[in-house]
């Protein structure tokens, strides 16, 4: 706990510790604080989370904690893990996806009356859940803040001996931590795209066609059994939480994947 005791917030509330989280652009912002503000001013915060951006090179006693999607990753140079430092690599997830896209629909149709339409090289918007991963990252980061429990660590994206990104055979990142729609996939979905605008951070989805899905997963239950073997392992490993993976398998049960 944080060696202060309860400090009084706005409205009056008392609270034991206070995190910093900052997403791509104000990730960039809070590692400059981190980096160059936070030496030279009483600390305010317990522990950080940069999620989809830059994270600090100084090292500092607070946990730190980096969540980036496969987008974000561009160079198999990396820092290590270490007591105060964790990164984790989402295989297949975008820095801006689907599910943000959803959420973030009705904001822009209150405020702009109707989104703009999206064109891309590839289809857009990975549907990877990055934020399944986010949830249990900052969980974890509470634990780690509270008591001392560093996360798990995770496997990196995988990179070829060039430097170039390291896919398999239908075009799915390699490494990482690898969700049930990557790892059970029904769409190649990958942080990669191009194009006008924001392509660059949407990431791309493209289904399987029925033809390739018959051929993947001849029965139902077969394919529905896979995601809830994999989604379990993510569970124990500590990247998803079990709600997140009771959502999972309810979808791909609801299905017509597999006959």
């Amino acid at each position: 706990n944080n060696s202060c005791g309860a400090r009084s917030l706005a409205y009056g509330k008392m609270v034991d510790n206070v995190l910093a989280i900052g997403a791509s652009q104000s990730a960039g912002r809070m590692t400059v604080y981190y980096n160059a503000v936070l030496p030279q001013v009483a600390p305010v915060f317990d522990g950080y989370a940069f999620v989809v951006g830059a994270a600090p090179a100084r090292v500092g006693p607070e946990p730190v904690f980096q969540i980036l999607s496969e987008t974000d990753v561009r160079t198999p140079t990396r820092p290590a893990d270490t007591d105060h430092f964790r990164r984790w690599e989402v295989a297949g997830a975008a820095h801006s996806g689907f599910h943000g896209q959803v959420y973030r629909g009705p904001l822009v149709e209150r405020d702009l009356a109707a989104p703009a339409p999206v064109t891309c090289d590839r289809p857009p918007f990975s549907r990877v859940p990055l934020h399944q991963v986010l949830g249990a990252a900052y969980d974890h980061l509470v634990r780690w803040v509270e008591d001392g429990t560093p996360p798990p660590t995770a496997e990196p994206l995988a990179f070829n001996p060039d430097g170039t990104r390291a896919w398999d055979a239908i075009g799915l990142a390699r490494g990482g931590i690898g969700l049930s729609q990557v790892q059970v996939p029904t769409a190649v979905n990958t942080g990669d795209n191009s194009g006008a605008g924001f392509c660059r951070l949407f990431g791309s989805h493209e289904p399987f066609d029925a033809a390739a899905l018959d051929q993947m997963y001849p029965s139902h239950d077969g394919y529905a059994d896979m995601v809830k073997a994999v989604g379990r392992a993510n569970v124990a490993a500590g990247y998803i939480g079990a709600q997140d993976e009771h959502r999972n398998r309810i979808e791909a049960n609801r299905s017509d994947i597999g006959g």
